[in-house]
């Protein structure tokens, strides 16, 4: 009779978690179908890896949007700068077979370097604080056919931008020469090393290149949206190969699926040298945190790594979740999105790792696309009896207890968000408030002002507010008579 009851018990428990994740991944498609409609995105694919398993899998709209071929598992979206995840862990590979040391200079592996280049360690390219120049900001001044040496003697030619090890500063050069250095010490290319150790799986489903001209077939094609025309028009930049360590990727899902499943295994790198790659990097400045070539994000003290690129593209992995999610798609008519939704994602699978930040600006940007017609009103305060009342509510189903901390910023206190005279407090369980004497602010005088969530979180503005400033920042604006 126990071990019935037992039985009945274990199936029950089995039946209930089924289902919850059935449901769960109804709640994604569903929220992935609103998503494209609203951003007009012409193609996309997502995956979920859970517990080393595929736990979603599924595509999109179409390629392109001149022969409408349909999004599937063997089209090849470009990832951009989410490259870089390959090419952090080809670095790694190599520093844990004892091959490279992050402490290295890069003059020990690369001849010919400019003077100012002679100290710069590998670590300072993969954390982008090198402060050597950035070719990117000169690309009008190659060819794409330009070599690694024509691209470093013009480069050469500049200043540092920065102290090294200062500051993060995001660099395409420091990817050329991380991709040199690789190329240096295997005797391979960057691409040869990559697919053997990294894609010896799925070598046939990947692509290098940077050039959107180059001819290859089921690579997705990628559009920018001209907000004048109205119109999607085709990216056509050919960067070179000097490009392809930091944004020349084309992968099929299924390989990226896959990529994952063995990032998260250890078979590529072990889990020690996954904790130093993922370790926040030492600036002299502190308010960066980036990692060793990877973004770092804390919600709810869980701890999530990963990249974007090109606006299409975004990986993200949580190591202590055992969950990872990969979004790909080809453009859209809106803003970036690319975070939102993947943090929409994030929150169906498990709320506890929702970022409310990302999820009260997707609701607000959603709400300034499909909300054209909503009545006009003053936003974000009000004032009576002698006080201003500055007032801000949070999205559904978002809880006051969730934010760490809510202020209002403006012309009035330096737009300083740690100013703890301006600290929102819960007024309810959906809505924070902060009252203040108005001859506490200059009579007949015109006020800026905005919210930030939890101190770097600024968050964006409806489009129905009255009290608009009318500059590209869509500040609100207060004024006391």
């Amino acid at each position: 009779m126990k071990q019935y009851l037992l039985l009945i018990i274990f199936l029950s428990c089995t039946f209930f978690g089924y289902g919850q994740q059935t449901k769960q991944l109804k709640s994604i498609d569903k929220y992935i179908q609103k998503v494209i409609k609203i951003n007009e995105i012409p193609g996309l694919a997502v995956g979920i890896v859970k517990d080393d398993k595929i736990l979603f899998e599924k595509y999109y709209g179409i390629e392109n949007l001149e022969n409408f071929q349909k999004v599937n598992e063997r089209s090849m979206f470009r990832v951009y700068s989410t490259t870089k995840l390959i090419s952090n862990v080809a670095v790694f590979q190599l520093v844990e077979k004892g091959r490279l040391s992050l402490d290295d200079k890069i003059s020990k592996y690369l001849d010919n370097l400019p003077s100012a280049w002679q100290n710069v360690q590998v670590k300072n390219l993969l954390s982008h604080s090198s402060g050597i120049p950035d070719f990117a900001n000169i690309n009008d001044n190659f060819l794409p056919s330009a070599s690694n040496r024509e691209v470093i003697d013009l480069l050469s030619k500049g200043k540092m931008e920065f102290e090294t090890g200062n500051e993060y500063r995001y660099n395409q050069t420091n990817y050329l020469l991380l991709a040199m250095i690789i190329e240096e010490i295997t005797g391979q290319t960057f691409e040869e090393f990559a697919l053997k150790n990294q894609f010896y799986d799925s070598k046939k489903q990947i692509v290098f290149s940077s050039n959107s001209l180059e001819k290859i077939p089921n690579r997705v094609q990628k559009y920018t949206f001209d907000d004048k025309t109205k119109v999607f028009k085709k990216d056509l930049a050919d960067l070179g190969k000097r490009s392809i360590p930091a944004n020349g990727l084309a992968i099929t899902l299924p390989a990226f699926l896959e990529w994952t499943i063995h990032l998260s295994k250890n078979d590529f790198l072990n889990s020690d040298t996954k904790k130093i790659m993922w370790k926040p990097f030492d600036y002299k400045n502190k308010s960066y945190v980036f990692g060793h070539g990877w973004e770092i994000s804390i919600v709810n003290n869980n701890y999530s790594y990963g990249f974007s690129g090109g606006n299409v593209s975004v990986f993200k992995i949580f190591p202590d979740n055992n969950l990872a999610i990969i979004l790909m798609y080809n453009g859209s008519n809106s803003s970036p999105v690319q975070y939102q939704i993947i943090n929409h994602i994030t929150g169906i699978i498990n709320e506890n790792l929702l970022d409310p930040y990302l999820y009260s600006e997707e609701e607000i940007s959603t709400s300034n696309i499909i909300g054209a017609n909503e009545k006009k009103e003053i936003y974000g305060y009000r004032i009576e009896n002698g006080k201003i009342i500055f007032s801000y509510r949070l999205p559904e189903p978002l809880k006051t207890e969730q934010i760490n901390s809510l202020s209002v910023v403006g012309s009035f206190n330096n737009w300083n968000p740690e100013d703890a005279l301006y600290q929102m407090h819960a007024k309810n369980d959906s809505s924070f408030e902060l009252v203040l004497p108005v001859d506490k602010f200059e009579k007949g005088k015109t006020y800026s002002f905005k919210f930030v969530m939890n101190n770097s979180g600024w968050l964006p503005t409806p489009n129905n507010a009255l009290n608009l400033d009318g500059t590209t920042d869509n500040n609100l604006l207060f004024r006391v008579d």
